[in-house]
C-alpha cells in the first residue's frame, strides 16, 4: 500500500517528543509499504520562505512544512499554527494520493487535510484518536468561547463521519468516540507502544548519567520526563517533593522537560524550598537519550491535572517506563491505574493527598527487592502486551481492511 500518513508533530529519535508515528511508520516500511509522512518543522531555520522540504527517515518519505510551535505558546498562537498546517498540508496530501490516508490527532485539525485528501482521491481515511479533543481543551479552559467550542465539536463529528475506521489509544478513548455516536465495530484500540530494544540499555548508561550530577550520584531518583504543560499537572510532584523533604531529604526528584508551565513550576519549587535541594530541573533531551535517563531512575512518574477525561490518556512516558523496565507511579485513575493494580509494577498515588503520596514513595524508593521485582514486571508487560512490532501489525491490518472495504 501507499500510505499518506498525516501527523503535525512527527518526531524522530534524534528529536524531543514521542516517536509513536516514527516507530509505526518505519515498521510499515519494513513490511513493504510506501509511507509518506506529512508533518511540520516546529523549529525551522530563520528562512521559512522555502516552504516544503523532504527527507528520508528510516525509509519514511517525510514532507516537512515550517510551522513554528512550542508548548509555551499561547492558545491563540497554537490555534493559528494548527490552522496554518491544516490549510497548507491539505494540498500536499491531495497531491500525494496513495491507497489510504492515515491521520493522527492531536490536534483535531489534522482531520481537515485527512478528509480533503480522502475525498479528492476517493481513497479511505483512517483516523487515530490520541486525545479526546475537544473534550480535554474544553475541560482545561483552552477552548472557552461558544463559537470555538461548537466549531471543534463539528470538526470532531466530521472526522469520525469521514473515517472508514478509527484507531483509539485507550479503552476510555474508544468509549468517548462511541459516545459521539460511532459504532464500536468501527473502532480499534491500538495503545501506545514500547520498544524494549531501544530502551533496555546497559546499566552503565544510567550510571554515566548519575555521575554527571554531584547532587544525584547513588541517591534514590524519582523521575518525571515529559511536557510541562497545563494538563500535565507537574506541580503535584513539586508538592510531593516538599513532603518528601521532611521524611527523606536524600531522595532526588528530577523534572526533565519544557513547556508553558516551566516558570510557574520553578517559582513553586522556590516557594516550597525544594529547588536544588531535593528537586532538580533539567532540560528536555532527544528521545534517543531518554533510555539512559530512565536507566538512572529508581521510579518513573506520569501525572496529570485532575480534569475529566485525563484518566483515558495513553501517555508516552508510561510506555517508555515499561520499555525500560522501570516501576512507575501515577496520580490518576483509569485503565493504566487498573493495569498497575493487576500487574503490580508501580504505585497509584492519591491525586489530592501529597503527604500520603510522599509516604508511599518513601516506602518503596529505598526497597531494592520491590524496585527490582516491579521493574521486571514492567519490562515483561511492555514486551508481551505493548510491543511496537505488534502495534504496527495491527495498524497494517486496519489500513488493509479500510482499503479493501472502501
Amino acid at each position: 500500500m501507499k500510505i499518506t500518513y498525516l501527523h503535525q508533530y512527527f518526531t524522530t529519535p534524534s528529536m524531543q517528543g514521542g516517536t509513536r508515528s516514527y516507530e509505526l511508520a518505519r515498521r510499515l516500511v519494513a513490511m513493504g509499504h510506501e509511507v509518506h509522512m506529512v508533518t511540520s518543522d516546529t523549529q525551522p531555520s530563520a528562512d521559512t520562505s522555502k516552504g516544503w522540504r523532504e527527507t528520508n527517515e528510516s525509509g519514511i518519505h517525510v514532507h516537512w512544512l515550517p510551522v513554528p510551535y512550542s508548548n509555551s505558546m499561547s492558545y491563540p498562537d497554537r490555534m493559528r499554527a494548527f490552522s496554518r498546517f491544516a490549510i497548507n498540508s491539505s494540498q500536499r496530501a491531495m497531491q500525494l494520493g496513495g491507497d489510504v490516508v492515515f491521520a493522527t490527532s492531536t490536534p483535531l485539525t489534522i482531520a481537515v487535510p485527512g478528509i480533503l485528501a480522502s475525498r479528492w482521491n476517493s481513497k479511505p481515511m483512517v483516523f487515530e484518536v490520541r486525545d479526546l479533543w475537544p473534550a480535554i481543551p474544553i475541560a482545561v479552559g483552552a477552548l472557552k468561547s461558544r463559537p470555538a467550542i461548537l466549531a471543534a465539536q463539528l470538526l470532531e463529528r466530521a472526522a469520525y463521519a469521514g473515517a472508514e475506521h478509527i484507531v483509539a489509544l485507550s479503552p476510555g478513548m474508544k468509549a468517548g468516540v462511541e459516545a459521539a455516536g460511532v459504532s464500536p465495530e468501527k473502532i480499534t484500540i491500538i495503545p501506545n507502544l514500547c520498544d524494549p530494544e531501544r530502551f533496555q540499555v546497559p546499566a552503565e548508561a544510567g550510571a554515566k548519567f548519575r555521575r554527571k550530577y554531584p547532587w544525584l550520584e547513588d541517591r534514590p531518583m524519582v523521575l518525571y520526563a515529559g511536557t510541562l504543560g497545563l494538563v500535565n499537572g507537574v506541580d503535584y510532584l513539586v508538592r510531593v517533593a516538599a513532603e518528601m523533604l521532611k521524611r527523606d531529604p536524600e531522595v532526588r526528584f528530577v523534572i526533565m522537560g519544557e513547556g508553558r508551565e516551566e516558570g510557574a513550576l520553578h517559582a513553586l519549587a522556590d516557594q516550597l524550598g525544594v529547588r536544588n535541594r531535593n528537586l532538580f530541573f533539567l532540560p528536555a533531551v532527544p528521545k534517543a537519550e531518554v533510555p539512559a535517563v530512565l536507566s538512572a531512575a529508581s521510579i518513573a512518574t506520569s501525572c496529570f491535572t485532575d480534569v475529566p477525561g485525563m484518566q483515558d490518556n495513553s501517555a508516552n512516558k508510561f510506555f517508555d517506563a515499561l520499555a525500560a523496565g522501570r516501576p512507575i507511579a501515577l496520580n490518576y485513575g483509569g485503565w493504566q491505574a487498573e493495569l498497575i493494580a493487576q500487574e503490580q509494577f508501580g504505585l497509584c498515588l492519591p491525586p489530592k493527598d501529597t503527604t500520603a503520596a510522599a509516604e508511599m514513595l518513601a516506602s518503596r524508593v529505598r526497597d531494592p527487592k520491590w524496585l527490582a521485582e516491579a521493574g521486571a514486571r514492567a519490562g515483561r508487560l511492555g514486551v508481551e502486551r505493548f510491543s511496537a512490532d505488534a502495534a504496527a501489525r495491527r495498524l497494517a491490518e486496519v489500513l488493509r481492511r479500510a482499503v479493501t472495504s472502501a
